[in-house]
């Protein structure tokens, strides 16, 4: 049974459709920025409920992040593909 033009077009629509939209999801997403009381601040994907509450965790957004990226009181450390666990004292501590 042939394939009609009308349907692989309309296929072919769809499918750069759909790619645009990720593609345009995939640019918009951001991480947010954690910083601890000791000025360590970093990247994470998901907002955990974990960290020692000792620690003094804040989360805040890019704009945030935008506006003190260049203050001395905090340290930015690397961003972690894992981010399941926090910085202290320039030291990576995982959740456990």
């Amino acid at each position: 049974m042939p394939v009609s033009k009308t349907l692989l077009r309309n296929a072919l629509l769809g499918a750069v459709v759909a790619g645009g939209a990720l593609t345009l999801s995939a640019g918009a997403a951001s991480a947010d920025v954690v910083c601890n009381r000791y000025g360590d601040c970093w990247r994470v994907h998901e907002r955990y409920n974990t960290y020692p509450r000792t620690l003094g965790v804040r989360f805040y957004n890019d704009a945030w992040w935008q506006a003190h990226q260049n203050n001395r009181r905090y340290h930015w450390r690397e961003d972690r593909d894992n981010d399941r666990g926090y910085w202290r004292h320039g030291r990576w501590y995982d959740f456990h």
